[in-house]
């Protein structure tokens, strides 16, 4: 009995395992896109229901504005692809509220988060399409669902097969709840792994450059929140991120891939 549960178990993996788009980096997901969908939806919900929308007209055009055209720009490439399935899982969504701190966020399905803290530091579209391709990275690639799986990884066997085939449970509930920040004071997603954040950049730059933004203002938006970092004033975009400079770096690395997609 016990060697059939492993091997059930192990067949479970086998199976949950996917390849992100452009990094092609194998990753376990434990639960269903519907499922992370729903709860993220509420989690949302509650969130906005919390905030207060920014006044600013313009600024939130702007938002809106690129936001759509990054997403747009991700879909074709996505239906390119052949992975119009994975766009039917997004229903984009862009929001500017009022929040000095200079914060935003993605979750599940595509709803994003701008905190008008932020918009000192991207100064300009090309800029906030920086961090709105780096939010639509985390959605794409999964992050929240992987988060959600590597959680489900560290219960006892048991636990994990129970959860795996048992669907949408209290167990999956409180995991994604610890995920999306649920009851947090830091905003209502959980700062990402280093890995994650490595991801988000790369595949950020490629999004904003298919989306005809140039990914070289990276390197100076994210100097200019390197610098706030130093002065001292803390940034829960940045915390537990990569340090800085490692960031940096890593974006100069992977730039000429994403201003090969620019120059197209």
């Amino acid at each position: 009995m016990k060697k059939t549960i492993i091997l059930a178990g192990l067949l479970i993996l086998i199976s949950a395992c996917t390849s992100i788009p452009i990094s092609g980096r194998k990753q376990l997901l434990l639960v269903s896109d519907a499922e992370v969908l729903a709860l993220s939806k509420q989690s949302f919900s509650s969130y906005m229901a919390k905030s207060t929308p920014s006044s600013n007209k313009v600024n939130s055009a702007m938002v809106e504005r690129c936001g759509k055209r990054i997403a747009g720009a991700v879909e074709k490439y996505l239906n390119s692809q052949g992975l119009s399935s994975e766009v039917n899982n997004f229903n984009w969504e862009f929001h500017l509220v009022k929040d000095p701190t200079p914060n935003a966020f993605c979750m599940p399905g595509g709803k994003i988060v701008i905190n008008e803290g932020i918009l000192p530091y991207t100064k300009d579209e090309s800029g906030l399409a920086i961090v709105i391709g780096h939010e639509i990275a985390h959605a794409v690639a999964k992050h929240a669902n992987e988060r959600i799986s590597q959680q489900m990884m560290v219960q006892t066997g048991s636990s994990l097969l129970q959860v795996a085939l048992g669907g949408q449970s209290s167990e999956t509930q409180k995991l994604a709840q610890s995920v999306f920040g649920v009851g947090a004071n830091v905003g209502l997603m959980l700062p990402y792994s280093r890995k994650h954040e490595y991801e988000a950049d790369r595949l950020g730059l490629i999004f904003s450059a298919m989306a005809g933004y140039n990914p070289n203002r990276a390197v100076s938006f994210w100097q200019d929140m390197a610098q706030k970092n130093a002065s001292g004033q803390s940034s829960s975009f940045l915390s537990t991120h990569p340090t800085d400079q490692e960031r940096i770096n890593n974006i100069k690395t992977v730039m000429p891939e994403a201003m090969a997609y620019y120059l197209k």
